[in-house]
């Protein structure tokens, strides 16, 4: 089949220069690039297994209960605003 295409100029300098390499033709060194892609991409890769490396952070502070973090947190948070509120005075 006959067609038409654009190719962008530094895609097309390394097509030439596979062609050139391989002293194979344009025409067959665009033709067996496409394919390889087409046939690349049906091609589904395995996800890799995402994995987390535990860090320790160190010991926990007296009187802080972890099992309230989100009490803390919400409590902390709270305080901050109050503070930012009262610098606007």
């Amino acid at each position: 089949m006959r067609t038409t295409l654009t190719i962008d100029d530094s895609l097309a300098e390394l097509l030439k220069k596979q062609a050139y390499e391989t002293g194979k033709p344009f025409k067959q060194v665009v033709n067996e690039t496409l394919r390889a892609g087409l046939e690349h991409a049906g091609t589904a890769r395995t996800p890799r297994e995402y994995r987390i490396e535990p860090a320790a952070m160190g010991s926990v502070r007296p009187g802080v209960d972890l099992d309230r973090a989100l009490t803390l947190a919400s409590e902390l948070e709270d305080a901050e605003l109050l503070h930012k509120m009262e610098l606007r005075k």
